[in-house]
């Protein structure tokens, strides 16, 4: 490749992913603020964030809060009380930047997962270019997040699930890098790793997202301890198996583990500052949720380090009250929406966000007199996205056996850290948006499947068929995200039109 080449390819293959991306954003922020109203939880993290802004620390709101935000006015929703948290406050922290940017309103508690949800498809794009050596194959990777109808309608609500999705991708194309930044130095052991470190980074502000980022990093922990050590006796250094896992794996827990953890608690620093209003709601005791936290409450301790020290035993009390909350308080609970994860992965039950049925028919909905329209925000994959990506995982699963290429392992491994887990807690209310952070890993394998596929091209004729069918399979997903775009942005349809839409009984 002639150096002129190879700077085009390096522009192309920044120009191309910041376009997928660009286009991502123009279809998630158009309308964003509809409707103007709290969707789901965003009752709980929208306010969350508010109160993280004005306080530091998440405050118990008024019992008619939300119509009262919802007009503007906000004088005088918050009780003043500190409220259980179940869930950390590093996503929060993302949505209270919008709303600190653009006010405490429907768009301004959106804009963040507008904007993070762009910023995943352009990494997911530079990652899947990594991965392939091709710009193309990762546009198409781009691409195919941007017109997935659960990553796309998850980034025009206040979830934290996008949020979640975002780090868990910087923290796996980081260690991508990682992998490839290391096998060029492998003449000594290199215990300072700059792409390790961002990995670290990354995984802390994903636990600090939702607990079960915690799955990801020690599944890509490991991984990455082998992708190592294995290049390590490819390349013949003579230490000993375990000599080398030690040497490997010592610095790896360092940069992931240990900066992960360090970047959680730096999360919790609202908590940490104002850990004595925590204790005297919670401290003594909290119903049938907590036992005391302990003398210190009554009693604190003596001097800087005392305060310190209360301070983080209350935040090891508040997060043993909030583990018993997500796995026992919530055993006996049911929610409409609620779903086993074995349906995750192929769009079995989809979660209603919002929907108003029955509306009477108008001039915009395009029904006839005296027939009904609908509004409904479905969280629902884009059906051709999640099957086929479905199928490339099991190809990955045997190119990973047949290859032993650790390329491969990615999305498999991914996939199962971020979907294995739910399982154990199958008899609670969980939700099949979760799997939302499966769907870019899912999308990491088709691709790689496309460019195995291309690369099968042995003659013009056949390269043409291959290309052929590769922007077929494009431009389907493109018009099946188009075809259910109504259902992801509450836009007004006559009822045939949504009923024809449901292509499965489980999806009403």
């Amino acid at each position: 490749m002639t150096i002129t080449m190879w700077r085009a390819d390096r522009v192309w293959g920044w120009l191309g992913p910041i376009g997928t991306a660009v286009l991502a954003f123009v279809l998630r922020v158009w309308n964003v603020g509809h409707p103007n109203k709290f969707i789901f939880d965003e009752t709980y993290y929208a306010k969350d964030a508010y109160s993280l802004l004005q306080h530091g620390y998440v405050q118990d709101f008024t019992e008619g809060a939300n119509a009262q935000i919802v007009r503007g006015d906000l004088a005088g929703v918050m009780t003043g009380e500190p409220s259980w948290i179940v869930h950390p406050d590093g996503g929060k922290w993302v949505i209270a930047l919008g709303e600190w940017l653009f006010g405490f309103d429907s768009f301004g508690w959106r804009i963040s997962g507008v904007v993070v949800g762009a910023l995943t498809v352009l990494v997911l794009a530079r990652l899947v270019r990594r991965l392939t050596g091709s710009t193309v194959v990762g546009c198409i990777a781009g691409l195919l997040l941007a017109v997935d109808g659960m990553h796309f309608v998850m980034s025009r609500l206040a979830l934290l699930d996008v949020f979640l999705t975002f780090w868990l991708v910087c923290a796996v194309a980081c260690l991508a890098a990682d992998r490839d930044w290391i096998r060029g130095r492998l003449d000594r052991y290199r215990f300072v790793r700059p792409w390790q470190l961002l990995a670290g980074v990354s995984f802390g502000m994903a636990c600090a997202t939702k607990w079960s980022g915690l799955y990801v990093l020690a599944a890509f922990g490991l991984l990455t301890v082998v992708w190592e050590v294995l290049a390590r006796r490819r390349a013949g250094w003579r230490d000993g198996w375990l000599r080398t896992t030690l040497m490997t794996g010592a610095p790896a827990f360092v940069s992931l583990v240990i900066v992960a953890l360090l970047v959680y608690l730096v999360t919790w620093t609202g908590f940490l500052l104002h850990h004595e209003v925590y204790e005297a709601r919670f401290g003594r005791g909290y119903g049938d949720y907590s036992a005391p936290w302990g003398d210190y409450v009554d009693h604190p301790s003596k001097g800087l380090f005392g305060e310190v020290l209360d301070a983080f035993r209350s935040l090891w009390h508040f997060h043993v009250m909030t583990y018993g909350f997500h796995t026992n308080d919530l055993n006996s609970a049911t929610h409409p929406y609620q779903s086993n994860p074995a349906g995750w992965l192929v769009q079995w039950r989809p979660v209603g966000a919002d929907a108003q049925f029955d509306l009477p028919a108008t001039t915009r909905c395009g029904q006839a007199a005296g027939e009904t329209c609908v509004r409904e925000i479905l969280i629902l994959g884009n059906p051709l996205i999640w099957w086929s990506g479905v199928l490339a995982l099991v190809g990955s699963v045997v190119a990973w056996i047949r290859t032993r290429s650790g390329t491969w392992g990615i999305p498999v491994v991914a996939v199962l850290a971020c979907w294995l887990p739910w399982f154990q807690y199958a008899d609670r209310p969980i939700f099949s948006f979760y799997a939302v952070t499966c769907v870019p890993f899912m999308i990491i394998a088709i691709c790689l499947l496309i460019n195995a596929l291309i690369r099968t091209g042995s003659s013009p004729r056949h390269r043409y068929a291959i290309a052929l069918a590769i922007g077929i399979y494009v431009v389907a997903a493109v018009v099946t995200f188009w075809y259910f775009h109504p259902l992801y942005t509450d836009e007004l349809i006559p009822y045939g039109a949504w009923r024809d839409r449901m292509w499965w009984s489980r999806w009403i």
